[in-house]
């Protein structure tokens, strides 16, 4: 909305000064950064892959003019958020992860039975092709690619789309559902279609901004 119209600028900014003081944790043993929760004043290392749209919204908003500490996390978080992915057995990532933050730690994600299903969500993919477009790092492009190629690999239907399955840490039997969200067409491959465009331009970042939806919603003309 402030890139839209100049408004709420005061309003992120503080919500990003809560998240960093009071959401950012390291895991270990690799310290990978990650947002976790607060409630009732107890901090859990939970992260759901719905977070992960925020390296994009980081990465966005230092493109802006916000400050460049932004994108330096835009791009901690964007690794993390890969390693949700790289770290399971089927290299999806599941619904929640749990960071292990014991110093004698061997790995550094934890995922419960009852998180590993995987919905073929946007939020991951959708900030690749953020930071892509912003660092024209190739890395962002092959981490895309790679996670499409897994996509394909454990749940594409041959009769037709693609399916959630109920277990990414299961490649054998990941155990498909029989279901594809409308997200996966609406925002998952057109952000897959976006971060593979030889056009760059191809709905500019500086002419339009995107809704949660991946509605692209043009810029208005500045009044100042």
């Amino acid at each position: 909305m402030w890139i839209i119209g100049r408004g709420f600028l005061e309003d992120y900014l503080q919500a990003i000064e809560g998240v960093k003081k009071n959401l950012l944790q390291k895991s270990s043993p690799n310290g990978l950064v990650f947002v976790g929760e607060l409630s009732h004043g107890q901090f859990s290392p939970k992260m759901d892959h719905l977070v992960c749209f925020l390296p994009g919204t980081l990465a966005l908003g230092a493109h802006n003019g916000l400050p460049a500490d932004h994108m330096d996390l835009a791009k901690e978080l964007m690794q993390t958020c890969y390693q949700m992915y790289v770290q399971m057995e089927t290299g999806l990532s599941p619904e929640i992860v749990h960071f292990i933050m014991h110093q004698d730690s061997t790995r550094d994600i934890d995922v419960k039975p009852a998180d590993r299903h995987n919905l073929l969500r946007p939020e991951t993919v959708e900030s690749l092709f953020y930071l892509y477009r912003f660092t024209k790092d190739p890395k962002y492009q092959d981490w895309g690619w790679e996670i499409l190629q897994n996509f394909n690999k454990y749940t594409k239907v041959s009769s037709g789309g693609y399916t959630s399955i109920n277990n990414v840490r299961d490649p054998d039997y990941p155990s498909p559902r029989d279901k594809m969200e409308s997200f996966f067409l609406g925002e998952t491959l057109k952000y897959l279609y976006l971060l593979f465009s030889e056009d760059l331009d191809l709905i500019s970042l500086d002419k339009y901004v995107f809704n949660t939806e991946a509605h692209p919603l043009p810029i208005w003309p500045s009044t100042e």
